[in-house]
C-alpha cells in the first residue's frame, strides 16, 4: 500500500533505507542525551522536585502537538521538507535549552524541550518513509533496519555526554551545544532522499475513511494501542532511570552507562525483527514484546543493585524494539497510501499523548509518590501492570476474533 511502483529488487527503497538509517543514527543521537540530561537538569534548575523531568515531558507534548501538522507537511511538501524542520526545530531547542542552562531559568529551559519534541516527532516518521517505496515483503524488514539506526545513537549519543555535560563550568551546557551542531551537520542526509512526493489528488480521487472510521478498524486500533503502550511505558522507566540510578548513590557516568545499553537494546534486535515478523507473524513479536516488558519491570521490582538496572532496562529496550515495531508494521499495512498522512499523522498524535502522559506521571512517581529513590523507583514499575493488561487483551482479542472482523 505504497504511493509509487517499486524499482526491482527494491532499488530505490534500499537506498532511501540507508539514508534513513543515518540519519536515525546520527540526527538520532541528540535524544538519548537529552533523555540522560534533561532530568538531571531539570532537577537542578526545578524549585519543586516532582517537576524535574518535566523537561521530558514538554519534548514528548511537542512530538504529540506537532505529529500531525509534520505529517500534513510531508503529505503536501515530501519527507525531505517535514525531516529538515524537525532538524530545524532540534537545533533551535538545543539553542534555547541551553540559554535557560546558561540563565539559571527554568521556564526557558522548558520552552526549548517543547521545540525539541518538533525534531523528536519528525524523526518517528522515519520508520514510516521507510515503508514508502518498498514493497509489501521488504516492508517490515525496511522500517526494522531504519529503527537499527538507532544502535549508532546508542553508542554516540551517551558518550557525547560524557564528552560535554561538564565541559563549561555551567553543567550540561556543552551537551546542549553539542544537540545543535548535530542538527545543522546532520540535516544535509535528507536531500539525498528519494521518496517522490504525494500526488495530488484529482476531484474523483478515493478520499479514504475519515480518522474516526481509520481508529475504528480493528488492525488499526489494536495496532495503535499496542505501540502507544510499548513507547509510553518504555519512556515511563526510562525518564526516571538516571534520576534512580544517581539517586541510589551511583555516578552520572553509570547512568549514561545503563541509558546505553537500554538503547542498544532497543534497537541491535532491528536487525532480525523484520524476519522474525515474517516468519511468526506480527501478532506474535508484539505479543512477546509485551512480555518482555512486563519482564522488564519484575527485575527492577527485585532491587536496586547495578545488575537490576543494567538487566531491566536492557529487557525494557527488547521489549519495546518488539512491541513498536511489530505494531508499526500491522499499522503499515492497515491503510492504503492516500491515507497515509491522515492516519499516520493519528497514530503518532495517539502514541505521543501516551508517551506525555507516561513522562508526566514518571517524575511524580519517582520523586513524590514515596521517601526515598527505592520507593519511588518500585512505583514506577508497578505503574506498567494496568497498562500492559490493557495491551495484551486488545492484542489477544484480535488474534482470536473471526478474520472476516478484522480487516
Amino acid at each position: 500500500m505504497t504511493m509509487t511502483a517499486h524499482a526491482p529488487n527494491d532499488q530505490i527503497a534500499k537506498r532511501n533505507v540507508l539514508i534513513l538509517v543515518l540519519a536515525q543514527a546520527f540526527l538520532g543521537a541528540q535524544m538519548p542525551m537529552i533523555f540522560i540530561v534533561g532530568g538531571l537538569a531539570g532537577q537542578s534548575l526545578a524549585t519543586n522536585p516532582c517537576l524535574a523531568t518535566l523537561p521530558i515531558s514538554l519534548i514528548v507534548a511537542g512530538s504529540m502537538l506537532s505529529a500531525t501538522p509534520v505529517s500534513a507537511i510531508m503529505q503536501r511538501y515530501g519527507r525531505s521538507a517535514g525531516f529538515a524542520l524537525g532538524a530545524a526545530g532540534g537545533a533551535l531547542g538545543g539553542l534555547i535549552g541551553g540559554y535557560g542552562l546558561y540563565l539559571g531559568s527554568f521556564p526557558v529551559f522548558l520552552r526549548g524541550s517543547l521545540l525539541t519534541g518538533l525534531y523528536m516527532s519528525a524523526q518517528g516518521f522515519y520508520r514510516f518513509a521507510a515503508a514508502d517505496t518498498a514493497s509489501d515483503e521488504f516492508r517490515p524488514k525496511a522500517i526494522s533496519y531504519v529503527m537499527a539506526g538507532g544502535l549508532l545513537a546508542a553508542v554516540i549519543g551517551p558518550q557525547l555526554v560524557k564528552l560535554t555535560s561538564q565541559a563549561f563550568v555551567i553543567p550540561f551546557l556543552g551537551t546542549y551545544m553539542a544537540v545543535i551542531a548535530v542538527n545543522i551537520l546532520g540535516v544535509g542526509l535528507f536531500a539525498f532522499l528519494k521518496i517522490p512526493r504525494p500526488v495530488a489528488p484529482s476531484e474523483d480521487a478515493p478520499k479514504g475513511r475519515s480518522r474516526m472510521e481509520l481508529i475504528k478498524t480493528p488492525k488499526i486500533a489494536v495496532a495503535v494501542i499496542c505501540a502507544m503502550v510499548s513507547y509510553a511505558l518504555m519512556n515511563l522507566v526510562m525518564t526516571s532511570t538516571p534520576l534512580a540510578v544517581v539517586g541510589c548513590g551511583y555516578s552520572q557516568n553509570n547512568a549514561a552507562d545503563i541509558v546505553t545499553s537500554h538503547v542498544l537494546a532497543m534497537y541491535v534486535p532491528s536487525f532480525f525483527t523484520g524476519h522474525l515478523i515474517a516468519r511468526f507473524g506480527v501478532e506474535k513479536v508484539v505479543g512477546a514484546g509485551l512480555v518482555i516488558l512486563a519482564a522488564a519491570g519484575a527485575v527492577a521490582l527485585q532491587g536496586v543493585e547495578i545488575e537490576n538496572f543494567f538487566i531491566a532496562l536492557i529487557l525494557l529496550g527488547l521489549g519495546w524494539n518488539f512491541g513498536f515495531i511489530g505494531a508499526t508494521t500491522m499499522l503499515a499495512g492497515a491503510h492504503e497510501s492516500y491515507e497515509r498522512g491522515r492516519m499516520q499523522g493519528l497514530n503518532d498524535l495517539m502514541v505521543f499523548g501516551g508517551v506525555t502522559v507516561a513522562s508526566l506521571a514518571s517524575g511524580g512517581l519517582m520523586n513524590c509518590s514515596g521517601g526515598n529513590p527505592v520507593e519511588g523507583w518500585s512505583a514506577v514499575n508497578m505503574a506498567m501492570a494496568p497498562f500492559l493488561v490493557l495491551a495484551g487483551g486488545a492484542l489477544l482479542w484480535f488474534v482470536l476474533k473471526p478474520e472476516a472482523e478484522t480487516a
